[in-house]
């Protein structure tokens, strides 16, 4: 699957919950299609609810989180403290900021 695919698919996703209350009752999640890009995330060690919230945001990257302000990122469902810290970090040795 290719990166423009997912993020086809994910743009989808995004819209479709926008459109649904409960778009997380009973809808089945293509855990595949996320193992292919979220490569980057497992290796800092963020947990999956952290990576599927980026990789619905477009985000494959530690580099495209200068695109996002940090309440952004905070505000995205499934990330917690921890892992706030680990972009923070994971950042700040790339010499990279938050908008």
């Amino acid at each position: 699957m290719t990166q423009a695919k997912i993020a086809r698919d994910a743009a989808a996703r995004r819209a479709a919950k926008k459109e649904s209350k409960y778009a997380n009752s009973g809808s089945e999640v293509d855990l595949d299609a996320y193992a292919a890009v979220d490569g980057v995330w497992v290796e800092l060690g963020l947990a999956a609810p952290a990576r599927r919230a980026l990789i619905d945001e477009g985000l494959y990257k530690v580099s495209d989180l200068r695109k996002y302000s940090l309440d952004a990122i905070k505000d995205l469902h499934g990330m917690g403290p921890n892992a706030i810290r680990i972009l923070i970090t994971a950042m700040k040795k790339s010499d990279i900021n938050f908008r």
